[in-house]
């Protein structure tokens, strides 16, 4: 677990937990600038149009991410009623987030590339643009999940006619639970679900960057 990491290598721990923030708060921001610019000024008064990483933090799910592996950034206040064309501008404010970190991927293996004749393997900085790179990675495949309250599901709830509002409901609220037991499951069983799927992306990824 990553809280091993601050007793064996204190250093490493330090530039983790700022690539994560870094990671999370280009995540959350990204949510907050396009709702804004669709219309809808909640997360502006929230205080979420920030680039301050504290202002997104969840303090239970940085800890989970600490001791588990596994966490979470606060979810960005979103009213889709105030956007403009609720529906798709609802499914963008969704796909913003993964969207901003595959850029943010593109962006630091470049600068991985460029740096690399310059500093050693085991400079911090190529360190910190790598958990750059693993973090905003895992959090673009893992978003695109398509089970509350990952914002794959909220582009799929865009995408799906309102006939299916109740199946719409049903998956709103069993979906989080759903996504837990398939998580503790995927540790419990040493099937390592996650871990291939993030595998197999890498790989397909990797050919692109």
């Amino acid at each position: 677990m990553p809280i091993q990491w601050l007793f064996d290598e204190p250093l490493l721990f330090i530039v983790w937990v700022a690539a994560v923030l870094v990671a999370l708060t280009i995540h959350e921001f990204s949510h907050a600038a396009v709702a804004v610019y669709f219309g809808d000024n909640t997360p502006k008064l929230m205080g979420r149009l920030s680039l301050n990483p504290l202002d997104h933090l969840d303090p239970l799910g940085f800890l989970m991410l600490m001791f588990l592996g596994f966490g979470w950034a606060k979810p960005v206040p979103i009213n889709p009623y105030n956007l403009r064309n609720s529906r798709v501008g609802s499914a963008l404010v969704a796909a913003a987030g993964p969207l901003s970190n595959l850029l943010a991927i593109i962006i630091f293996s470049l600068s991985i590339r460029l740096l690399a004749s310059f500093f050693a393997a085991d400079n911090l900085l190529i360190y910190f643009l790598f958990y750059l790179v693993l973090i905003n990675f895992i959090l673009f495949v893992f978003n695109l999940i398509p089970l509350p309250p990952l914002d794959g599901s909220k582009i799929l709830f865009s995408l799906i006619p309102n006939r299916y509002n109740e199946f719409k409901y049903k998956l709103s609220v069993n979906g989080p639970w759903i996504l837990l037991m398939i998580i503790l499951f995927d540790n419990l069983s040493n099937l390592n679900l996650f871990s291939r799927l993030f595998g197999w992306s890498f790989f397909i990824l990797s050919k692109f960057i």
